[in-house]
């Protein structure tokens, strides 16, 4: 590039810079500008705004409107079913010994379900959801292609001679008309509802087979520990003739399913209310998001197809089931059903997956409900049930706490061992050696490894049940005046950062003496387990911060739960203390050195451990004589350097 290129380039961004400064807007005119561009987002606001209101409310442009005009406007917009969108709200309540229900002649839909045997944390009758809450809605499609909305159209009561059946009536024209049909079963939590259209050819879409349904729901808050309920309520449904799923309860999430899902589910931590379609639901959109905070946890939203016979002669049949999560009670319903039909509702009760989950089926399930028939408070039965579990894994606790003893009374040949092989280059003769007595005397590490492995399914289940049981729900026991929340005996409206968000604005008393006992058995048992081998750095400090953890991570669960904590605890440190005063140890020491003296004979895994061992013990040699040989030979060069 020469030079009169490079002057013209510069001459050009000189002329450019000038004509953008000379020709900028003024204060004035930005100002201008700005307040244009707000006008217009204003007016887009203001457009989306009535967009919504238009969606929530499809009569408000008609409100004000002259009757003549309305009517003919309503005609146009809704064909059919215009003498629909007018009318007065009205509400049916249909109840039983557990159950009231509230329908609405807005939408001929369930705007209500209280549990009469129920009461949420501040002992106001249990609401499941109410009118501002739910919304049950079906999308018709008109003979002229119009889209109306049940949800926003008034039916008309029909009255019949069973108290606790009511049939919404959706009138179009003389002969033409859909009716819902609700039937709330005796004594039960479950009622039936079925849909039905009677002269519908020539009013609805002449290629209607299904109808689009929308089912949303607020989940109120019924627990005392909104943080810890939270972790209990999402959305579940069952695939047909498949599992039951849910989608996550930790987060917002949204699930698209092609299988037919058999029903669907929107649960809370003790309570749910599902919905089962008997030829299922189709093309179904789920999802679920939450709340910060407020009364509400999470909002469940559903959109899915469902069967719609045109001409009448087959209804639409659902079930509602507005129940607590109670194993028995769901796990019930599946008696009446044909192989293959069962709903699974007890899956909405959340007890662990594969051998947890069975264990918790066919041992603590059955064994808490026997003891339920003769024990009122909960805490006394908590407590009983703590005792049968722990005699259950006596034995196991019995070989664990003699693999240690055995380990025990061979610590001072142990540290005879490690003073014999103290360097770090004789590890693996040291390991050798330590390996070699305990197989003579009959020792084994790893015997008492496994019987605690044996114990934690029962241990993992009992985690998984006492916070999904509702029986100990608004029990008391002792100071803890709700067996399935946390029991405070200091709390604090201050948000501590940190405290506040990991531990919470309180302190629950089971859970610290749950603590305590922990850090006292901790303390012992390390001392009883000490075998005199070298221990990794900083296990020590580890051993004992694992209770503090854990009062951090239980300090907002359930009070029955840390209680049967607490309560096992102290039964270990009884047992421990027990079999360190009743088992002689100079008698252990004495068969363990008999041992020694009869012949070995060693198993083929013993042989192969002993074959990897010394082939490792070789290699390490090898590699420490070549580093021995690279030393020396850089010294003979180091010297032959300096000469």
């Amino acid at each position: 590039m020469d030079k009169n290129t490079i002057i013209g380039f510069v001459l050009i961004g000189i002329v450019l810079f000038g004509f953008s400064w000379l020709n900028r807007p003024t204060p004035e005119q930005i100002e201008a500008q700005r307040r244009y561009q707000d006008s217009i987002a204003q007016i887009e606001q203001a457009k989306q705004v009535a967009i919504e209101k238009q969606k929530a409310d499809p009569m408000a442009s008609f409100n004000n409107l002259p009757d003549s005009v309305k009517e003919a406007r309503l005609a146009d917009s809704f064909g059919s079913f215009a003498k629909a969108m007018t009318g007065t709200e009205e509400f049916i309540t249909l109840e039983n010994e557990k159950v009231a229900v509230k329908l609405s002649t807005k939408g001929g839909r369930v705007i209500s379900a209280t549990l009469k045997e129920y009461d949420n944390y501040k002992g106001e009758p249990l609401v499941l959801f109410d009118k501002n809450e739910s919304v049950f809605d079906l999308a018709l499609v008109t003979a002229a292609n119009q889209r109306v909305n049940t949800k926003d159209m008034y039916f008309t009561p029909i009255k019949g001679d069973n108290a606790n059946a009511a049939v919404m009536r959706l009138q179009m024209n003389e002969g033409s008309y859909l009716d819902f049909t609700y039937t709330l079963q005796p004594n039960d939590y479950r009622m039936d509802f079925s849909i039905k259209g009677t002269g519908l050819n020539g009013m609805l879409s002449p290629s209607t087979e299904t109808l689009g349904m929308t089912w949303t729901q607020d989940i109120r808050q019924q627990e005392k520990g909104r943080k810890f309920e939270n972790r209990y309520v999402g959305l579940y449904y069952k695939v047909e003739n498949d599992d039951v799923e849910n989608l996550s309860e930790t987060g917002n999430d949204s699930k698209n399913v092609n299988e037919t899902l058999q029903w669907i589910g929107y649960k809370d931590m003790f309570f749910s209310t599902v919905l089962v379609a008997k030829e299922g639901f189709k093309e179904v959109k789920m999802d679920s998001r939450m709340y910060e905070n407020g009364e509400y946890m999470k909002n469940f939203h559903t959109t899915a197809t469902v069967s719609f016979d045109l001409n009448g002669t087959q209804t639409t049949d659902f079930q509602y089931f507005f129940l607590p999560n109670k194993y028995s009670l769901l796990n019930d319903y599946n008696d009446t059903l044909e192989d293959g039909q069962e709903l699974r509702l007890e899956k909405l009760v959340p007890l662990g997956w594969g051998i947890f989950r069975w264990v918790n089926q066919y041992f603590i399930i059955p064994l808490f409900n026997f003891l339920g028939g003769f024990i009122d408070n909960y805490g006394w039965l908590i407590f009983l049930l703590t005792v049968i579990v722990k005699l259950i894994l006596f034995p196991l606790t019995y070989k664990s706490y003699m693999s240690s003893a055995k380990m025990r009374v061979l610590r001072p040949q142990v540290e005879e061992i490690n003073a014999k092989y103290p360097n770090q280059d004789q590890a693996m003769e040291r390991q050798r050696q330590i390996m070699e007595l305990y197989s003579r005397a009959g020792a084994s590490p790893m015997s008492g490894c496994i019987p605690m492995l044996l114990q934690m399914p029962i241990l993992i289940a009992l985690f998984m049940f006492f916070p999904s049981a509702i029986e100990l729900r608004h029990e008391s026991f002792l100071w803890a005046h709700d067996l399935s929340t946390y029991d405070a005996i200091i709390s604090w409206d201050a948000q501590i950062p940190l405290i506040s968000t990991y531990f919470g604005n309180h302190i629950s008393l089971f859970c610290l003496l749950m603590t305590i006992t922990n850090i006292v058995y901790t303390k012992y048992n390390m001392e009883m387990t000490n075998t005199g081998q070298q221990q990794m750095p900083g296990m020590k400090t580890m051993m004992y911060l694992m209770p503090l953890m854990f009062l951090f991570i239980f300090n907002s669960y359930a009070s029955g739960l840390t209680y049967y904590y607490f309560i096992s605890t102290l039964i270990t440190i009884a047992q421990t203390l027990f079999f360190r005063y009743t088992i002689d140890e100079e008698k252990l020491l004495a068969k363990l050195e008999a041992n020694k003296r009869k012949p070995m004979k060693k198993s083929g895994f013993m042989k192969r451990l002993e074959e990897a061992q010394r082939m490792q013990q070789e290699q390490l040699k090898r590699q420490q004589d070549q580093l021995k040989q690279q030393r020396e030979q850089r010294e003979q060069q180091k010297n032959n350097r300096h000469r």
